[in-house]
This record gives C-alpha cells, structure tokens and sequence, in this order.
C-alpha cells in the first residue's frame, strides 16, 4: 500500500470516527429517532399543532392560495403568486410602497397559517396577511388582513420588532433554538435543531435516552432525560359529602414549566440557564395579572398564553398540570370536555338541572361554557380563559368587566344575572364575597385607600400567588405603613414571583429605605429576583457608598447580561444606557441611546430619556431637536409630545408648550399628568381654559392633589363654583386639608 493511500485511510477513518462520536454524543437527535419506538406519540404529533408549528414554504405546508390570488384592503390590493416552485406576495414595505417579497416559512396552520419572509440580514418577519384554514362553510379558506390600520411606525407592522420570528417568536415555535444576535452588525444567525415544536422541545434532548435504551432496564431510572413530564396528582380520592375529589397523592413535576415555556405571556432573559431544574424565573420572567394583559378580575384580555390564567386557578392550587387535560401529542382533549370535569367534578353534583339551568347537552350546559369562556384574537382564532372563574355579575357591575352570563344573553343586564344566580344559589358564600378585582381597579383609576386594600391582598394566603405577586406591584402608587409591612414579608416568600412584586411594589420609598428592604435579594438564589433588584437599585448609584456598589455589582453584571441578550431590542440597549448614566458614564449614556435609537427608530421611551440627559446637561437645544425626530418616527407618542411640551415650558415658549401638551393629551385622554400640566401652562394665558384641563385631569385619573389644585385655582381667581369644589374635596380629604386651603 502507498504511503498517500495509508494517509487517506487513516483520515477517512478519523473523521468517521469524530463525526460519529460527535453525533452519538451530540444531545440533539431529531424526532426521526423517536419513531421505531414511540410510533403511537409519533402519529399523534404528526397531526398537531406542534408539528406545524413551523415549516419551509413547499406545496405540503402552504396551505393559503398563491394562484394570482388577490386581497384588496383600504384600496390597497395585496397580490400572492409564485415564481417556479417558489411562493411570492407582493404587499406595503417600510417605504410605504408594494414590493415582491418571497416567502420561506410557514407559521401555524390552524385556524388560520401565516407566512414570513426571510431578510438578507437573518431577520425574519412575519407579514400581516393570513389564510383563513378553517372550512368554508365558517367562512374560511380566503385570505385576510390581521392588521389593516397598521402603519409603518406601529411596533407591530410587519417588518418592525414586533413582528421579528427570531425574538418573539422562534423560541416557541422550534426546537432547541438559539436566536444569536450580533450587536455588531445588528444581524441574527438563528439556529434551531428542528424548524417545528419536535419530541425533544418538550422532552429535551435524547441522546442519553438513546443510550439507555440500548442498556438494561433500571429501576426507578429517568430513562435518559433530566425532566419529569408526568402528571403531579397520582390519584383522586373521593371524600363523603365533598362535591370535588381531592389529590390522594403529590408528586414533583417538571410539566408545567415546560408548557410554561411557551404557553405563557413571558420574556427571555437568557438561552443558558436552565428553567426546570432550578426555577422558571432563572431564564423566563412571567407576566404578572397586569392592567395590560388581564380585566381587574384575572379574565384574560390580551393574548397570555395560558400560564398567567392557569396559576390564578384552584384547578392549579389542587394539582392539576396540562396533561390531565390535554394529550401532550396531539393537543387534542384527552375526553369529551364534560368526562374530563367528571374526573374530579362528582357528576351528579353538577348535572344542567342542578347546576347549570340550561338544557341538558346543550352548549350552554357544559362546564367550560361558562368557567372557560372564549375570547377571540387573530380575527378569528377563539382562546378559552384558563382560570376557572365562577361568574360574577355583581363585579362586572361595579367595575364593568365582562361577565359569561351577559355575554351570552345579550338583552340582559347584570342585575338579571345577580337575581338570577341568587335564585340558582341562594346559599353560596361565592357571589358577593370579597375579590381582588375592587382593589385592582381601585389603584387602576389612583384611590388614595388602594394601598390599604392591595396590601390586604398581597398577605392573604388564600389567594393565588399570582395575584399576591400583582397586588405588591401596584402598591408602587400608594406607599404607607401597611403596604411597606406587605412588601417586607414579600420579599421573603418562597414564591419568586412574589419576590419580584415586593421589589417592584417598593419604588416609592426614599432610596436607604428601599436598599435596606430589598437590598438582600442581590444575593437571591433566583437570577430574575436578583436582577430585577439590581435593576431597581442601580438608579441610585451615585447615592450608594463603595461597599453597597459592591454588594450591587455582581447582580448588576447578571442585569447587563440580559440587556445584551436582548440588545436587538430597543428596551435592552435603552436600560443599558440607564446604567451608564447611573454611573455618571454620560458619554457611553450618549452613544447606546443612540445606538437604541438606531436600531428600533420607532421605540419612543429611548428618545425621552436620552432628551432628558441633554436637558441634564443643560442643552435644550439638541434636546428638542432630538424630540422632533422622535415625533416624526413614532407620531403615535404622546410622551414625546409631552417631554417636548415641557422643554418648550423651561424655555418660556408657552404658546408652543401649549400645543404639544394639547397634541399629547388627544393622543393619550386618559392621562390625568398630561391634563394637569397643560393646566398649569394654560394658567398664564387662559385661566377658564386652565381650570377645564385640571377638572378634566381629576375626571380621568381621581388624584385628589388635582382636586385641590382645582380648588385651589378656584380660590385664587374668585371663580364663583368654588364652594362646590371645596364641598367635592372634603368628601376625600381630612377636615385640616380644607382648613389648610381656605386658612380656616
């Protein structure tokens, strides 16, 4: 044998070797290894929601029309087409003008599929026309516009961040992904191990799971995987005279927090921590029942995912995880909804004539008709409320949430169905009873007493720790003795979250007040509770003595990292710019808000806080100069409008200050500090006009400082309603209040 011929052997039969090491060692297989053994699991997900979670664009995924077909919107005709086996749509681009575009992937299939478009810089975007999947007789098989009103400078037109696959929506929709952004260059070099949700997204990674297979059986073994996906509950047990069955037994589960991942209303902080084995919130941090995303009651009115409502639930109190409804594999219910309730839901308990009162197997009659009601998003794709709630008229009616009984019937009122749940269940201690929903919307619309309340919230055992965690971060608002207590013995539950409320909750106290309540949780074991502490301490930097920037600095390094993570956003870079200004590093402040300016033009916050260094700085100028800008990429701010009203105000130019704070309040009516500060400017040129804008900032926003300042105005230039406001302000003020103002 020749010498080259030896060397050529022995380099085929080294890369044999590392390739086949690498991938026997590699932790990803793929789901084709998954079949010989698992073929029943296998033909379930071949059908579900998971399996086309995600694909290429080809004649077996795209499900939409692309036959020259067209669809006119406000009297702009969008066109799909293709170009050899390739798929095309022709639509609005950032330029406001229609380009070709071609389509890589698909997104979804059922209701409806969506459709991206891959960019030459690793952004892929998903654009706002969807195929309707659904049957014709319900109105499906056409395309629609999921967006029609969206312009260029909504976060969520289709080729802004809001619509970008590879941060919001790739670690969901993929398998074993990592986003991989470039700060540098501002481009993506997303990988995933399967384009779909496969085996291993939920399972993990297989290779051990290989390996054990081929080994004999152990007892007690996790069979190759670091998680445990069974049920939490063993079995139920039924206890004479109980209506519900109880949990025999508990067991630990990695369950929900691996559907938690993606079917929840969260964001990423990192791609290396692991959520299972330690704690959701070392790589995820959940949204809390906030004003945005939940009616004051927990009824979902954003689109959350599941896991927000969930853990408001009993059902999850009692132990109940994903599975014991749904088919992991398929995503189908495991039983006709009814069969499932009457798992634990003893049957004869809960029949239509007993409980119901509607027609025995009728929709209306079953369970999730009216503890699981649907709210409809994406137009037409129906999302079932997932906690539980018993129907409450008597709250829809205080604070106007929408209730199941009046939304079915339609001509009713909530006083009908407050007489008709009273006759049904003239012995419930339910309706009536005391609920979290007042206090939150209390603080919502500012009372004065919301502290009292939400504190009250956050210590009672019995409510979810969800809504405990909520009530601590609203209580931002309304410092005072109860409050502080609440948020101290917040701050050492067991439960994360509530950690994360306390610190939030605890914004409104002095700087060495908030340090010695929170400052402990720099060292907590969680990474969310740490940063979200570090977070809301670095502010004062500049405050804090050189031991206290030490014990800050090893969480505040683990903040910085989760900024950079999230540095393709302009909300990473802007936080990050925070720091440095923190720290007095004004020239590094400069140059990332400019950097976050340059990569989402349209976020509005990045604009205002660098204007408002400037104006640290005392340049007024380039503060207002730079305010404009903002205004001219992101018309829809009215904190733009309001920060260059106030620039103006400092400058003396109060005909001009006078309009932006007027252009800010008709972008954003609700704002009670916009009206308030119009009415100050107003003061110098049009005191009725005045008087009108600070009125109308206690209508909206029930401050009563702007009450009194109504008053007080009143006072001032003898306006002859001034008894009737003072008569208006001692129903919410103490008596020396009124004393102080007229000097009585």
């Amino acid at each position: 044998m020749k010498f080259n011929q030896l060397v050529t052997i022995i380099c085929i039969t080294m890369l044999s070797f590392c390739y086949h090491k690498r991938a026997y060692s590699a932790d990803y297989v793929g789901v084709e290894q998954c079949v010989d053994c698992h073929q029943q699991e296998y033909n379930d997900w071949k059908t579900s929601h998971h399996n086309m979670s995600m694909r290429h664009a080809s004649v077996e995924s795209v499900l939409g029309d692309f036959n020259n077909a067209t669809l006119a919107v406000n009297e702009q005709t969008h066109r799909f087409f293709k170009k050899g086996t390739d798929y095309w749509v022709n639509t609005k681009g950032p330029d406001g003008k229609f380009h070709d575009y071609q389509i890589s992937y698909t997104f979804g299939y059922e209701p409806l599929q969506q459709y991206m478009v891959k960019f030459p810089d690793g952004r892929v975007q998903l654009i706002p026309l969807a195929w309707d999947s659904r049957d014709k007789s319900k109105g499906g098989q056409v395309w629609f516009h999921l967006y029609p009103y969206m312009e260029v400078h909504d976060e969520f037109f289709w080729t802004n961040n809001g619509q970008n696959w590879n941060y919001m929506c790739a670690d969901c929709h993929s398998t074993n992904v990592n986003k991989n952004y470039d700060s540098k260059t501002n481009t993506y070099d997303t990988t995933w191990s399967e384009i779909n949700v496969a085996c291993e997204a939920c399972h993990g990674p297989a290779s051990d799971h290989i390996k054990w297979s081929k080994q004999p059986i152990e007892q007690n073994s996790n069979m190759g995987f670091n998680r445990n996906l069974a049920p939490k509950v063993g079995s139920w047990e039924f206890n004479k005279g109980k209506k519900i069955l109880k949990p025999k037994q508990l067991s630990d589960s990695d369950q929900l927090n691996t559907c938690g991942q993606c079917h929840s209303r969260r964001a990423q902080l990192n791609n290396n921590h692991d959520h299972l084995k330690s704690d959701f919130f070392d790589k995820y941090m959940l949204n809390a029942i906030t004003p945005e995303l939940y009616y004051p009651d927990g009824q979902i009115y954003d689109e959350v995912f599941v896991l927000g409502s969930f853990k408001q639930s009993k059902m999850h109190k009692a132990g109940v995880v994903c599975t014991d409804c749904h088919n992991p594999h398929s995503n189908k219910l495991v039983a006709p909804k009814e069969a499932i309730c009457f798992k634990c839901h003893v049957p004869n308990e809960y029949t239509a004539a007993k409980h119901s009162q509607h027609q025995e197997g009728s929709e209306a009659s079953l369970c999730v008709t009216c503890h699981m009601p649907k709210t409809t998003y994406m137009e037409i794709d129906p999302r079932a409320d997932h906690s539980f709630q018993i129907p409450r008229p008597d709250i829809s009616q205080q604070i106007g949430t929408p209730n199941v009984c009046t939304s079915c019937h339609t001509k009713e009122t909530n006083q009908w169905a407050i007489n008709a749940l009273a006759k049904q269940f003239p012995n419930s201690s339910y309706q009536q009873s005391d609920h979290f929903a007042i206090a939150f919307a209390q603080a919502g619309a500012g009372i004065p007493i919301s502290g009292d309340s939400l504190s009250y919230i956050a210590q009672n055992s019995l409510e979810a720790n969800i809504i405990r965690a909520s009530a601590l971060s609203r209580m931002d608002r309304f410092p005072g003795q109860n409050a502080m207590v609440a948020i101290m013995r917040g701050i050492k539950h067991q439960d994360p979250q509530i950690r994360i409320g306390a610190i939030a909750g605890s914004a409104a106290y002095p700087f060495e007040d908030r340090w010695q309540i929170i400052s402990p949780l720099l060292q907590d074991p969680v990474f969310a509770v740490r940063t979200e502490t570090a977070g809301a301490l670095v502010i004062n930097w500049q405050n804090m003595n050189a031991n206290q920037q030490a014990l800050l600095t090893p969480a505040l390094n683990e903040y910085i990292e989760i900024q950079q993570f999230n540095s393709d956003r302009g909300f990473g870079l802007m936080n990050l710019a925070n720091i440095h200004r923190a720290k007095g590093e004004v020239k590094l402040a400069e140059l990332t808000y400019l950097k976050a300016i340059e990569i989402e033009p349209i976020f509005a916050t990045s604009y205002v806080n660098l204007a408002d260094l400037y104006r640290q700085l005392g340049d007024d100028d380039k503060s207002l100069v730079l305010l404009k800008k903002g205004i001219k990429n992101q018309p829809q701010s009215a904190t733009l409008r309001y920060s260059a009203g106030l620039n103006l105000y400092r400058q003396q130019q109060l005909k001009y200050a006078i309009d932006y704070f007027t252009q800010a309040t008709e972008i954003e009516a609700t704002n009670a500090q916009y009206w308030y500060v119009l009415g100050l400017a107003q003061e110098k040129i049009n005191v009725s006009k005045a008087m009108v804008s600070i009125s109308k900032a206690y209508d909206v926003g029930r401050n009563p400082q702007h009450l009194y300042a109504l008053c007080e105005f009143k006072i001032k230039y003898r306006d002859p309603t001034t008894q009737a406001c003072l008569d208006r302000l001692a129903k919410i003020v103490p008596p020396q209040v009124i004393k102080q103002l007229t000097g009585g």
